[in-house]
């Protein structure tokens, strides 16, 4: 499991997506949110928008790419 740091409380999970490389862009990140591709601590979010704290994980629908959210 990769490790995510952010320095800030929360961050949307489109933009941590996009923040950590995970895809190439925000609009690629909304895509993959909306299509039910991305699950925050094992259930699907379609919301882009999504809170995500340090100790969330997250992960890609049906592949074994998991990422640990941190904070500073």
């Amino acid at each position: 499991m990769q490790k995510i740091s952010i320095y800030t409380e929360n961050i949307n999970l489109s933009q941590l997506l996009k923040w950590a490389n995970i895809t190439n862009s925000g609009g690629e990140a909304k895509t993959f949110i909306r299509e039910g591709k991305i699950k925050v601590n094992g259930e699907v979010v379609k919301s882009p928008g999504k809170k995500i704290f340090p100790g969330d994980v997250i992960e890609f629908a049906d592949t074994e790419k998991k990422y640990l959210v941190e904070g500073e």
